[in-house]
């Protein structure tokens, strides 16, 4: 499996300001992220998910936001821990 590098998030964010200031230096979005990648040190692939993302977090592009995203991650977390709770309560009245 491969590696997983951790960036900063003051670097992805640099990273993306970058693509999208630059973007119309360039024939198309994925020439621009396959330049600034290459400047970056970092994928294309990861490079193009942060730009998708920033994209959808801006209202620019349809899905889930990283708030959103976020949202539901506490809720589920919430929720499996009320399980828990409810069955311990069960169990300890039968």
């Amino acid at each position: 499996m491969a590696r997983r590098t951790k960036y900063s998030r003051e670097m992805r964010e640099r990273a993306v300001a970058l693509v999208m200031e630059c973007q119309a230096e360039y024939d198309s979005q994925w020439e621009a992220i396959r330049s600034i990648a290459a400047k970056v040190n970092v994928s294309t692939e990861t490079l193009r998910k942060w730009v998708r993302q920033a994209e959808v977090d801006a209202g620019q592009r349809p899905g889930t936001s990283s708030e959103e995203s976020a949202e539901v991650k506490r809720l589920r977390r919430e929720n499996a821990e009320l399980r828990r709770a409810n069955e311990i309560l069960k169990a300890a009245s039968a």
